[in-house]
């Protein structure tokens, strides 16, 4: 392999293992969502760990409407999602170049994935009051992967993007992007709750 093609690759794989560790995160907060969601149709009086407060509350959240949008736990759709993009990180890592058809493909089919995720959020904000720990870690680990992919597609060509932008990743920019999101979540619950948030 030559020096050019080894320094074109770099990012890809710092990229992807970025996107891999997200998204291991995120299937294993997942599996336990699953799990709990089985726990708590069998039993809706259940209580979990991750019942901190009355804001931040698993089970409450998981006896939602929101919870089910399709007739079955989200955290199953969650472990679709990981799975997607732990089999496409894990390959970039090895070094493969995917058909532009077939990224792009995957970076739709994530973007509804973070789409949702924020949405979920949003009702919890704002509709459902309570906060569950998991579903937020999954937020997290979502936008994380979601400016992942976005990078591979636009320094692959698949997605379009200005010069500006590409010297903004370029120079990491788009991870400080990333982070001021997560960040402003995080500002955002801490400034509704507050102490809330464990008393």
């Amino acid at each position: 392999m030559s020096t050019s093609e080894q320094s074109s690759r770099a990012p890809h794989r710092g990229t992807a293992i970025e996107m891999a560790i997200s998204g291991v995160i995120g299937l294993c907060a997942s599996f336990v969502l699953s799990i709990e969601a089985w726990q708590l149709a069998s039993d809706d009086g259940r209580r979990f760990s991750c019942d901190v407060s009355s804001v931040l509350s698993c089970s409450a959240v998981a006896s939602t409407p929101q919870a089910r949008v399709l007739g079955f736990p989200n955290a199953f759709l969650g472990i679709f999602f990981e799975a997607i993009v732990l089999a496409v990180s894990f390959a970039l890592i090895a070094g493969v170049r995917f058909p532009k058809w077939y990224i792009l493909c995957v970076e739709a089919l994530y973007t509804i994935g973070v789409l949702f995720a924020y949405w979920l959020f949003t009702q919890s904000y704002f509709v459902i009051h309570v906060l569950c720990p998991w579903c937020l870690l999954i937020t997290v680990t979502t936008t994380l992967v979601w400016f992942g992919l976005t990078r591979v597609c636009i320094k692959q060509g698949v997605l379009p993007a200005p010069n500006w932008w590409k010297a903004v990743m370029e120079s990491g920019g788009d991870w400080l992007v990333a982070v001021l999101v997560i960040t402003a979540i995080l500002a955002m619950i801490a400034f509704r709750y507050g102490p809330l948030l464990f008393g």
